[in-house]
């Protein structure tokens, strides 16, 4: 039913572009910002390849993950992740772009201009000669470029497979040698961290690495507590 879907509103956001705008997650502080988009990004994606890996591994991983966990316990598992993503993405734009924003409000520059004029995609001749070309990058970034795409919720059920089959042999496309998964997992997500830091591009441009961990995150959480609690083992009908 998720895959479903994904694939319908994928499908919607074609055909009627402001489903996206809508429902992509964007900064609390954009003036595009709804509360419902810390769920509704999840339904959202930005090309074919995009929805096409994120289904993947949805369907590859999340068979095995709701056949033991129970539907019911699996979809709050898989939305609690979405949420992690969503949080600790916006959690790092609301870093990346106040302490930018700082710099300028140090040289005399108001909230309200500084807000007004990324909120029009627009950049000051000035602000060249007070920030560097990254610092500018990550303060529109930051504010103006929405989050879609359900690979936050993904990647909790990969930690959750890492978890209850860390013996599972796994393999990325492009590299055909099994891996097992409780080696593969860490692998992948500590290359997501990496790249989310030095802003590397590793796995390409325009990757929402932090809603990625935050997915994790959450995951592994959630797991710790419900193995730590014995609920492993039952199901919620």
């Amino acid at each position: 039913h998720l895959i479903i879907a994904n694939i319908l509103f994928f499908l919607l956001a074609l055909v009627i572009p402001t489903v996206q705008d809508n429902a992509a997650l964007y900064f609390f502080e954009n003036p595009n910002f709804h509360w419902w988009q810390a769920f509704s990004h999840l339904f959202m994606h930005a090309s074919i390849g995009h929805i096409f890996f994120n289904m993947f591994a949805l369907y590859s991983f999340g068979v095995p993950l709701e056949s033991y966990f129970g539907s019911n316990r699996f979809i709050f598992f898989y939305f609690a992740c979405g949420l992690g993503a969503a949080f600790l993405h916006t959690a790092v734009n609301y870093y990346e772009f106040h302490s930018v924003a700082d710099v300028l409000l140090r040289e005399g520059y108001t909230q309200e201009q500084i807000t007004n004029v990324v909120s029009q995609g627009k950049i000051y001749t000035d602000w060249q000669g007070i920030l560097s070309q990254s610092q500018l990058k990550d303060l529109f970034n930051s504010f103006s470029v929405p989050a879609v795409g359900a690979s936050g919720a993904v990647y909790g059920i990969l930690v959750a497979f890492g978890i209850l089959f860390p013996n599972a042999e796994l393999m990325l496309m492009f590299l055909p040698i099994p891996i097992k998964a409780k080696y593969f997992i860490p692998i992948i997500i500590a290359l997501d961290l990496f790249s989310g830091i030095t802003k590397f591009p590793i796995f390409g441009s325009n990757i929402a690495h932090f809603a990625h961990i935050g997915g994790a995150l959450i995951g592994f959480i959630l797991m710790k507590i419900w193995q730590k609690n014995s609920f492993e083992n039952r199901r919620w009908n």
